[in-house]
């Protein structure tokens, strides 16, 4: 397998009126071909942020992407032309956001929508672009696609506005689909549906996938390996099954504690993190997670500690190790 995405020291700032947001801090990360990678964190840790940077999707101003490398097959999209990086989204990398009544537009129908793209980035025909539009959305699983694909986004329910969008995502056979919390605004048996189509055309089409999401309980069964990011910083990386088996940063820890379990292991109750995420404006010295860890030594206070590895692929930025 080789490496098709590579994400080496992405900072990326954002300038408002009360003053310069740190959103992401020197993440660095890699995704290998045909493999899904999680991203976890609660809300506004800088997961979207990161994607949408890696993509040049960042509204400049306020936004600005202040350093870092994103290569893609070996090319740094943060360095190539406004007309090369148009060719590289909805094409080579494609993604499906949080809300699609947000994403699809009410006045175009759902077959305008997808044909643009078919049209645009393959050069095809209106009745070619036509068909394969409908076979699109019939491999996501929209009844009679035939008669829908002539539908506006708001006779679809959120389910079936969803699959539009992903049969949107994959029209052109992307490389990379990067999947933003694509469930969150989904009833949990719609969530998994849309789960099992993502790793269903995932095998099918030999995809990579990035999955974003704060649901830890999405990720156990979908990711190959995980990060796991806070306050704009990356803090955990690990396998799927060493991230949940053995989890060493504290804040991973009290993730995965206050995820309800079904085995038999577990009786005793939830456990919650005190506290709030820091001010991201005004950063504090030492580990952002300090103030609200249980583990915290002085010099978690006083200095930010950086990734190192703890076992084979898997590296944690902690003074502390909870094992002890």
């Amino acid at each position: 397998m080789g490496r098709l995405l590579e994400v080496k020291g992405l900072i990326t700032r954002f300038y408002t009126q009360d003053g310069v947001v740190h959103a992401v801090n020197g993440v660095s990360f890699h995704v290998d071909e045909g493999e899904t990678l999680g991203i976890v964190g609660e809300s506004g840790c800088g997961k979207s942020v990161t994607v949408l940077s890696c993509m040049r999707l960042i509204p400049q101003p306020p936004g600005k992407i202040v350093a870092g490398e994103v290569l893609f097959n070996g090319r740094d999209l943060l360095k190539v032309s406004e007309d090369e990086i148009r060719q590289v989204r909805g094409n080579k990398i494609a993604m499906i956001f949080q809300d699609p009544m947000t994403s699809l537009n009410p006045v175009l129908t759902i077959e305008q929508q997808i044909s643009e793209a078919l049209e645009l980035h393959l050069g095809m025909t209106g009745e070619q672009a036509r068909r394969r539009s409908i076979e699109l959305l019939e491999m996501v699983g929209i009844p009679e696609a035939e008669r829908r694909i002539d539908d506006y986004p708001h006779q679809f329910s959120g389910g079936m506005r969803q699959r539009a969008m992903i049969a949107m995502a994959l029209s052109c056979n992307p490389q990379l689909l990067i999947a933003d919390e694509p469930t969150t605004f989904l009833d949990v048996t719609i969530q998994a549906q849309i789960i099992d189509i993502v790793k269903r055309l995932k095998d099918e089409l030999g995809m990579t996938v990035i999955w974003i999401t704060h649901n830890l309980g999405i990720v156990a069964g979908l990711a190959d390996r995980v990060i796991v990011m806070y306050a704009g910083y990356l803090i955990e990386e690990a396998p799927v099954k060493d991230l949940y088996g053995d989890p060493r940063h504290p804040y991973t820890l009290g993730l995965l504690g206050s995820v309800p379990r079904l085995d038999e292991a577990r009786r005793e109750r939830l456990i919650s993190i005190d506290g709030l995420p820091p001010d991201q404006i005004d950063m504090p010295p030492g580990c952002p997670f300090a103030p609200r860890c249980v583990y915290v030594i002085d010099r978690c206070l006083e200095e930010n500690p950086s990734l190192r590895t703890v076992a084979p692929h898997h590296r944690i930025a902690c003074w502390v190790d909870v094992r002890k």
